[in-house]
């Protein structure tokens, strides 16, 4: 029972309400062209193609998520979660007061912890299966009342039990598994859970996925994974959600996953999150137990592990400027925190990082024969308090203890990260036929996903080799480049005489800032096995040639409004790699950067009357869209 001791002595927080929606940023629309212009990415309804664009949360925790009940979020309802997603307005779990998303979603997985999944609130709320144990009478004791300052001592007993730490109660990890999680105590927690799901699900207009959190957090090293299938209550009732204290090897999980599809029937998609504070284990180049990275390795994670979170609450993994020193805008809400106490900013390895271990994939394909990191992007929130909100000016924050802007400039719990370096990111979007379970989960398991970290920009890219001038211009691209080529997500077989050409097209957000740029971010491996990357400037709004040059910074950092003349409203380009070499595999993604805005740490300072520096983060960001990879594969 090692593995326990590692789980709970991590300090999860519990999401924030940001109540000022009066912080809204001004921006003038000027240069907002009509919504029939969404037409040029689309395909007809009658394509057996993806027609349409879906938004969602693939990464939301409620109360049910021990984390999230003992940190002082007791309210947080799965009603409520998928209630606040669909746009309903809610009493926000930590503050108290009304909040809404700006814009509904179209599709939500409440992922909760499945480490004793709903055993601490429904001990709480006197279910006899928990206050019948020893555990469950000596946390009663503790915390029976229910303050704040009571959980908290529940929370600490927990964390020292579980860390196999000296206590007052002489509790240890083996007692906390046999009380509160083993055999069948998670199954009425469980049970709702699925049945919630098939209650709000609603085919065509929004999706509940139904799903977990497998929270593997090996000698501090981040290896989340979140879980979800596109079955319903009756399927998914059939097991019980495999969690770390089952073991905290991915390896370990996939097995389950494998035998469990056998058994059951019931698909699966595992999302990795947060790599950048993974401890370099997240792209690794050799398992757990040490063997090197092999093609049965490959096989398997390639089986489960279609995509990544690329960039949410905790920071994002798309690239580091260590790694990435030519790029300019790699630097961006870099997080570095390890979340266990005293965790420290440990420095970031190639296994941290999407991009680098994009080309990790490529290298190890040399060696092997099989990409174990062929893997697409998304975004999610990894909220804790069961509203996805991830706005600038609506930001709800991480947890519990960065629930208000006050609380902001001070530590959270979570390692030594402070409010403001929570990042307001992010969501997934899935090209997908429709709005259904089955729709949305083939859009995962085909790759064809991209990440936002929060605007919803709409963005196309497909690889081919027959692909005009015309066809990027025309009423049916989409329709055109499916079938010339493959989109986000896809391999691109070699040609025996042409080069590969590019066609991406990227529409702002209706309700958000315009665009300053398009960029495809290549990686490669060379005849030796050394991979390499380069960034490249594809589409530049207001007629620049030249990357270099800033597209400018409207921002009011005494006001926080900003405006939308500079940048534009769609950039779309047809693009051939001017270094391209049909000897060596390569990959290749669309990067989609706004204009500078806000961030909402600069609204935050703004309302308090404090100097914005205070807070430790620029003032403005770029915000940004990364599709998946389409990959080049020599012959």
């Amino acid at each position: 029972m090692k593995n326990l001791s590692i789980i709970l002595s991590i300090v999860f927080l519990s999401i924030l309400f940001f109540s000022c929606k009066n912080d809204k940023p001004k921006i003038s629309e000027s240069s907002v062209k009509s919504e029939t212009e969404t037409e040029i990415v689309n395909v007809s309804n009658n394509s057996k193609h993806a027609t349409d664009v879906f938004w969602g949360d693939t990464h939301l925790h409620t109360s049910n998520s021990f984390d999230v009940y003992l940190f002082g979020t007791p309210n947080a309802t799965l009603q409520s979660a998928y209630r606040f997603a669909m746009g309903d307005e809610v009493i926000s779990p930590t503050t108290g007061q009304k909040m809404q998303i700006n814009q509904p979603l179209d599709f939500l997985v409440i992922a909760d912890h499945a480490e004793a999944v709903g055993s601490v609130p429904r001990l709480f709320k006197n279910d006899t299966t928990f206050t019948n144990t020893r555990i469950g009478k000596i946390l009663l004791e503790v915390g029976g009342n229910k303050t704040d300052e009571e959980l908290a001592k529940v929370y600490d007993l927990i964390s020292l039990a579980g860390s196999n730490e000296p206590n007052d109660y002489n509790l240890t990890p083996i007692d906390f598994y046999k009380d509160m999680h083993a055999g069948e105590k998670r199954r009425d927690t469980w049970t709702e859970n699925c049945e919630t799901a098939d209650e709000f699900n609603n085919p065509g207009k929004f999706t509940a996925l139904i799903g977990w959190e497998w929270t593997s957090q090996t000698n501090g090293a981040n290896l989340h994974r979140v879980i979800f299938t596109d079955s319903d209550a009756k399927a998914s009732s059939q097991f019980l959600p495999y969690s770390m204290l089952e073991s905290d090897d991915p390896e370990k999980l996939w097995q389950w996953l494998d035998e469990t599809n056998t058994n059951t029937g019931v698909d699966f998609v595992a999302i990795p999150h947060n790599p950048n504070i993974s401890r370099g284990m997240m792209f690794p180049l050799k398992t757990n137990s040490g063997k090197p990275i092999d093609i049965n390795y490959a096989n398997t994670r390639t089986k489960w592990e279609p995509v990544v979170e690329a960039t949410q609450i905790k920071g994002d993994s798309e690239a580091h400027p260590v790694f990435s020193p030519n790029d300019e805008f790699a630097d961006f809400e870099t997080y570095q925190f390890i979340i266990i106490p005293n965790g420290g900013t440990p420095e970031p390895t190639e296994g941290d990082y999407l991009r680098s271990g994009l080309k990790r994939g490529l290298e190890l394909q040399k060696n092997i024969g099989v990409n174990p990191y062929k893997v697409g992007m998304i975004g999610s929130t990894d909220s804790h308090t069961g509203m996805s909100a991830v706005e600038e000016n609506n930001f709800a924050g991480k947890g519990q203890h960065d629930a208000t802007k006050e609380q902001r400039p001070h530590p959270t719990g979570l390692g030594d990260a402070k409010g403001w370096d929570m990042g307001a990111a992010g969501y997934a979007a899935v090209w997908a036929t429709k709005n259904t379970r089955e729709a949305i989960f083939e859009a995962f398991k085909r790759k064809e996903t991209y990440s936002s970290t929060g605007p919803r920009i709409k963005l196309r890219f497909f690889g081919g080799y027959e692909f005009t001038d015309e066809d990027l211009h025309a009423n049916n691209m989409a329709e055109i480049g499916y079938n010339k080529g493959v989109p986000m997500g896809s391999d691109l077989a070699q040609s025996d005489s042409n080069v590969p050409k590019f066609m991406v097209h990227a529409l702002k957000d209706p309700n958000d800032a315009n665009l300053d740029r398009v960029q495809i971010v290549k990686g490669w491996v060379d005849a030796t096995g050394l991979s390499h990357e380069k960034v490249y400037d594809v589409a530049l709004s207001n007629n620049r040639t030249d990357g270099s040059i800033a597209v400018g910074n409207t921002v009011d950092l005494k006001t926080g409004n900003y405006t939308n003349t500079i940048g534009e409203v769609e950039l779309s380009t047809l693009w051939t790699d001017p270094d391209f070499d049909a000897s060596q595999n390569a990959f290749y993604y669309v990067r989609v950067l706004q204009i500078p805005t806000p961030r909402y740490s600069l609204l935050n300072s703004i309302k308090m009357g404090i100097d914005w520096k205070k807070s430790g983060r620029p003032a403005t960001i770029q915000e940004r869209a990364y599709s998946s990879p389409i990959w080049y594969n020599a012959k």
